[in-house]
């Protein structure tokens, strides 16, 4: 089945690709490190809380954190060997700051632990699976890295009947999505059946863009005698956006500020179908990923298989090291990924890529005034005003950019990279709501603060009442004895 152009997404743009550096490297394994930095908040949801202490022995795949609530996801050991430190470690984020990380020592043997292992997985029931995926730690690999059991779990009581695995890796240099549907499109089949059985999808279909022939071969290939559909979709930017993707497979728009369970839909990224897989065929947690490693400053780009809190300087030299001093290390993509301030932040699970960039491929003009060509509005694939936006943003009217549909944004840059004035759009929808995060907390903290306030004259009230109504009780007895003694008298 081919709906190639089938249903028209809105906007994007089609920036160089460079997806050639590492597209057709096979995945190699990369030597394991001699330390490990694994952080305890990989996730969307609460930190993971540590279950293993400093001078502990464990072996690859013991669960060494566990996930705290609803939305959280434990953290298993990325290789065998000994816990020398649990503390604070520099966060795979642009400011750096760190975050409560354990460390591990590793014993070079690289030894499992024991694991159970289902005689059939398609026997095990729905909930059985999601129990399953959630305690591997498995979370959207695609980059939002949210817990993928509660949305498992939720969809399943949402009645979702279709289901999409996003296989459209849209952002430049990255490839690592490309080359695991071509080396384990198997895996990733045998994952999206269980997802299809724990949810209980009536359709399943597999959206690959249409620059990556291979893999659609190989998918479709492995998806012969299911009944999951393998569709090529159009090659642009950013139709890894699962909203867009929806769009472009079954014209179905995910309402503003809604979810795509909205419209019955489920989407999870091909990596995260394979983890599924090998979680639970295999007993396999989440201890590693595919990263790209690509840029105009890497010797040899490649896509190698990386245990989770690595160090990116470790992928840098087993890639060959570098051609000239990066101008800019990104962990993901372009596009949408953030700057890395050092390589020895480590590898988490939502690490997609790391990228070395030279200045040639950062440099762009100082920005000019804008020039209302509109064509940033055309490229939206949100169907924004962002010269509008940003207007009302100069202004400090942050309110009328909300109006204008700021909350909607994705981030996704498009906007900046098509504008012939080389506007910075994007940094200032950022800024934006980077306010409007400051704004809530404010007005979180006052109203936090007025409900203390409001407690406390509350309370103030009652003791004062309490305090009167028991003196008024004194006051009665000490009455009603007087009043008893003066009647004995009399009686006497």
């Amino acid at each position: 089945m081919n709906l190639l152009n089938r249903f028209q997404p809105r906007g994007g743009v089609h920036p160089a690709g460079r997806k050639d550096l590492s597209a057709d490297r096979p995945i190699r394994a990369l030597p394991l490190p001699e330390r490990l930095f694994v952080p305890l908040q990989q996730h969307v949801g609460a930190a993971a809380t540590p279950v293993v202490a400093v001078g502990d022995q464990v072996l690859k795949g013991q669960l060494i954190a566990a996930g705290q609530g609803t939305i959280s996801a434990p953290v298993h050991a990325p290789t065998s060997g000994r816990v020398v430190a649990l503390g604070d470690y520099a966060a795979p984020h642009p400011s750096g700051l760190p975050v409560p990380t354990l460390t591990l020592e590793s014993d070079g043997e690289d030894r499992w632990s024991d694991a159970a292992i289902p005689a059939d997985p398609f026997a095990l029931a729905p909930d059985e699976i999601a129990r399953r995926v959630g305690a591997a730690g498995i979370v959207g690999l695609g980059g939002a890295a949210f817990p993928s059991a509660v949305k498992l779990n939720i969809s399943r009581k949402s009645g979702v009947d279709t289901l999409i695995i996003n296989g459209g890796e849209c952002e430049p240099y990255l490839t690592c999505d490309d080359r695991l549907m071509r080396e384990q499109a198997e895996g990733i089949v045998a994952g999206i059946r269980l997802i299809h059985h724990a949810v209980g999808t009536q359709r399943a279909l597999v959206g690959i863009e249409d620059n990556k022939p291979e893999a659609i071969a190989a998918m479709r290939a492995a998806a012969l005698g299911t009944d999951i559909q393998v569709v090529a979709v159009p090659a642009m930017y950013p139709m890894g956006w699962d909203k867009q993707l929806t769009r472009a497979l079954i014209g179905k728009e995910v309402p503003a500020g809604g979810r795509s369970a909205d419209i019955g839909v489920l989407v999870h990224n091909v990596a995260t179908a394979y983890a599924v897989h090998q979680a639970v065929a295999l007993g396999r947690p989440l201890v590693s990923r595919i990263v790209t490693v690509s840029g105009g400053a890497v010797k040899t780009p490649c896509n190698l298989e990386v245990p989770i809190g690595t160090p990116a300087q470790d992928l840098f030299d087993y890639c060959g090291g570098f051609t000239a001093p990066p101008a800019r290390l990104v962990m993901g993509g372009p596009m949408m990924g953030h700057e890395l301030p050092a390589t020895h932040i480590p590898v988490v699970k939502g690490t997609s890529g790391v990228l070395a960039l030279t200045h040639a491929e950062i440099g762009r003009p100082e920005p000019a005034p804008c020039i209302r060509c509109s064509t940033c509005v055309r490229a939206c694939p949100v169907g924004l005003l962002p010269l509008e936006m940003a207007t009302r943003i100069r202004a400090a009217d942050l309110d009328a950019a909300i109006g204008l549909g700021l909350k909607d944004c994705i981030a996704c840059g498009s906007c900046s990279y098509v504008c012939p004035a080389h506007i910075p759009l994007v940094h200032y929808f950022n800024y934006a709501k980077g306010e409007l995060s400051a704004r809530e907390r404010a007005k979180l903290k006052q109203e936090a603060t007025k409900k203390l306030a409001d407690d406390r004259s509350a309370r103030m009230e009652r003791i004062a009442r309490e305090r009167e109504e028991a003196a008024a009780r004194r006051r009665a007895a000490k009455e009603a004895a007087e009043a008893a003694k003066k009647a004995a008298e009399v009686t006497a």
